[in-house]
């Protein structure tokens, strides 16, 4: 073991460097333009991967951005096989005024290295690549199998990976899947998520006359339809926080008391939380902890809003149109296809005659929930243990990645979420980062955890 540490410390700074050319590459997945950019990344992550000593790497097209496939199957068919999933393409980088100075020129401040992607996913998946290259290099083999699968198309409004998951279970076929894409409760604080919600998400219009009318003139006779929207939207939850339609509810797993007093441990202070967001208090459903309900309890949420006249000075127009897109969050035993039935269903209910409702589902994702207590997660405990020097804490996310339920309900295979980004790392936002301790840690404990996990 002394070799890989020893190679992992020694190669800091080439490493850091690496991460740095695999960052400059301005692989956004959303935008036409950088269509080429995709591609030169996904070529770059061949050539690396090709370079550690990953056998049978390859693009792999898809209808959208190529996947990227590697393996290295030598340490024979008794041994555990691990299958490493992440994205290197990114999120767009607007408002590009906000950022400190170019996103695709990383550069280290504060101990961070800021750049677009660095944390989410380009840095926290090439620490498993800097994983495998440190064991090669020193071991000349690895202690498990390795399977890589990294999409271009998180981030981007179609992805591919499920269907490619489905066609293939035996080309990805594992003993356990291993995701860095989440992070840390809070700086310092090694965590292992084991819980993310889905989503279902939806749009929906309300056509009321013609055309634009004067609120003078139709004002009181015609309904106007902003505030049809408002009072539809508004019939979705109670005064409680709970949320109204029908059956909702029926599925939802409780926390369990372990959970519960898991989450009391964390060290999660409402003062700095409230103030670090610049808000008076808190607000949610009746009865939960701001933990529980932004983990552990399903969420509704209004996501933008237009209609009728926001310009400068007064229009006293009465809109023909107005629309809303919104979206619930899910938890574990939800089904995201279940919930998309019933909320179209309570939405017809609530439509008055007067005008025209038109609700349309956009995507869902089911909430996945994974063993808190499997030999995988076991091992990658003990992994970032002995890499940090810190306990490890249980955590869940009120995010969703919805690979994690293809790859649980397809591969049979247990997940692990081993993030190693922190609160602070502006993820989809101006200013990304990510730190640089948890990199190099991070190259640390993935070696370690494939050590570990070969000889459970």
């Amino acid at each position: 073991m002394e070799n890989f540490v020893e190679y992992i410390e020694n190669t800091k700074e080439n490493t850091l460097n690496e991460l740095f050319e695999f960052l400059k590459i301005p692989s956004i997945s959303s935008e036409i333009e950088h269509k080429h950019d995709v591609r030169d990344a996904a070529y770059w992550l061949v050539d690396n991967l090709i370079k550690v000593g990953l056998n049978n790497t390859r693009l792999i097209e898809t209808q959208g951005h190529p996947l990227v496939y590697a393996e290295w199957l030598e340490a024979g068919p008794d041994a555990k096989t691990i299958l490493i999933y992440g994205h290197y393409d990114v999120q767009p980088v607007d408002p590009i005024e906000l950022w400190e100075s170019d996103p695709f020129k990383p550069f280290i401040k504060n101990g961070k290295v800021v750049a677009r992607g660095s944390a989410d996913d380009k840095g926290q998946v090439f620490v498993h690549i800097k994983a495998v290259e440190a064991l090669m290099k020193t071991d000349g083999k690895l202690p498990v199998n390795i399977k890589f699968i990294i999409e271009g198309e998180e981030e981007a409004a179609f992805s591919h990976i499920d269907e490619f998951i489905e066609k293939n279970p035996d080309l990805l076929k594992c003993d356990a899947v291993v995701i860095s894409d989440t992070e840390w409760f809070a700086n310092n604080v090694p965590s292992i998520c084991y819980g993310l919600r889905g989503i279902s998400y939806f749009e929906i219009e309300v056509e009321g006359p013609n055309r634009d009318l004067h609120s003078g003139t139709f004002g009181g006779a015609i309904d106007n339809p902003i505030q049809v929207l408002a009072w539809m939207i508004n019939q979705m939850k109670d005064k409680y926080g709970r949320i109204t339609i029908p059956g909702f509810y029926d599925d939802v797993l409780e926390l369990t008391q372990e959970e519960r007093d898991n989450f009391l441990k964390l060290p999660y202070n409402h003062i700095e939380y409230i103030q670090d967001l610049s808000i008076g208090d808190t607000n949610g459903e009746f009865g939960f902890t701001t933990l529980e309900r932004v983990w552990a309890r399903p969420s509704f949420d209004l996501n933008g809003i237009k209609g009728g006249y926001i310009g400068d000075g007064q229009k006293t127009v009465l809109p023909s149109r107005a629309s809303a897109k919104f979206s619930f969050r899910l938890v574990p035993n939800q089904e995201s296809t279940d919930i998309t039935e019933k909320v179209l269903s309570y939405i017809k209910k609530l439509a008055p005659p007067t005008v025209k409702v038109k609700v349309s589902a956009l995507g869902s994702a089911n909430p996945v929930l994974v063993k808190m207590h499997s030999t995988a997660i076991e091992a990658c405990v003990d992994s970032f243990k002995q890499a940090f020097e810190k306990d490890v804490v249980f955590m869940r996310e009120g995010g969703s990645i919805p690979v994690v339920e293809t790859f649980t309900k397809v591969l049979k295979a247990p997940v692990v979420l081993m993030g190693l980004g922190l609160p602070d790392d502006n993820i989809h936002s101006p200013n990304e980062s990510f730190s640089v301790e948890n990199f190099h840690k991070g190259i640390l404990a993935s070696a370690l955890f494939f050590d570990k996990y070969s000889k459970i």
